[in-house]
């Protein structure tokens, strides 16, 4: 197990490389100027010439890159050209929020998902399998940021239960769990975890399928075992799956989590992007893009553990 885990980490540090990698060029290939937000339209050349040897553009990619990821080491992501502020700052408190929405929506999305599957599976071709099917195929096929906006009609406009924006009625640092809190969280939350629903039920329902038609299933019955033991097993079973399905979800949730942030103005990495990408703010743009990134693989990393822990099989394959 531990020869496992520390090839999972050696495989994970040249994956990191290459994201930062990835994440420098595709920004850099983007066209615009990135100190346009800063420079009055009357700019001279000598000013320009300044403010591009302070933020390192008149260096070549190469040394870009080099300095960048030697900062981000250490923990400097640079500083925003829009704001002035460090990225880091930035970046880390909207991840917080991100974060916590995108929990809440992978727990809301993976407890019904279950639900959904579990009994989908065990009554395979009925009228609730199908009703549950349709149910998962739905969540899948909904635009989300349409949904998110036919949620604020219904429940902030036309019904005015739960506010349609913001993060907390105060600013989103003074995040506390109450409901005056938890009332912003609840539509963003449930329009974000109607994909991972969607996707963990049905996969749930076919591993609950493929289990139930194993012939130790059968012989568990006919050696007479009650049906709560057979659940467990099956649990057991398609546990490894879900985890892992459920794990890249958040991963998801968390880097494309733009759309729904835009449509609730919720103040986290979807919501930063927006406006790194609308002010062409580099520095701003990689280190939201790299957090992410580095995060995703790192969830990945703790998924593949949690996953051989419980099945040992996958180490010893």
């Amino acid at each position: 197990m531990v020869s496992f885990i520390l090839q999972r980490i050696l495989v994970t540090l040249p994956i990191m490389l290459g994201v930062a990698l990835v994440c420098f060029g595709l920004v850099h290939l983007a066209p615009g100027d990135p100190l346009v937000s800063i420079l009055p339209p009357d700019a001279s050349a000598e000013l320009q010439a300044q403010l591009m040897a302070l933020y390192g553009f008149d260096r070549s990619y190469f040394e870009q890159f080099v300095s960048w990821v030697w900062r981000a080491i250490q923990g400097d992501l640079g500083t925003s050209i829009a704001t002035n502020r460090p990225v880091a700052d930035e970046v880390f408190k909207a991840v917080g929020n991100t974060l916590r929405l995108a929990l809440v929506a992978t727990i809301i999305g993976f407890l019904f998902g279950c639900l959904f599957g579990f009994v989908a599976g065990y009554f395979q071709n009925s009228w609730i399998d199908k009703l549950a099917s349709f149910v998962s195929v739905l969540g899948v096929s909904v635009p989300h940021y349409w949904l998110g906006m036919v949620m604020v009609i219904i429940f902030s406009s036309i019904l005015m239960w739960l506010p349609a924006s913001g993060a907390g009625p105060g600013s989103s640092a003074d995040w506390a769990w109450d409901f005056e809190h938890i009332k912003f969280l609840i539509l963003p939350a449930l329009t974000m975890s109607v994909i991972p629903m969607g996707i963990v039920s049905r996969t749930v329902r076919a591993l609950v399928a493929e289990t139930l038609a194993q012939e130790f299933i059968v012989g568990l019955k006919a050696k007479g075992m009650r049906d709560f033991g057979i659940f467990m097993h099956v649990v057991k079973n398609a546990a490894p799956t879900a985890l892992a399905v459920m794990g890249l979800q958040l991963g998801y949730l968390l880097g494309g989590s733009i759309l729904i942030e835009t449509v609730f103005s919720w103040p986290g990495t979807g919501f930063l992007l927006n406006s790194a990408i609308f002010q062409r703010d580099l520095p701003l743009l990689q280190g939201t893009i790299l957090v992410l990134a580095v995060f995703f693989v790192v969830l990945n990393l703790v998924v593949d553990v949690i996953q051989t822990l419980l099945d040992p099989r996958i180490a010893r394959g």
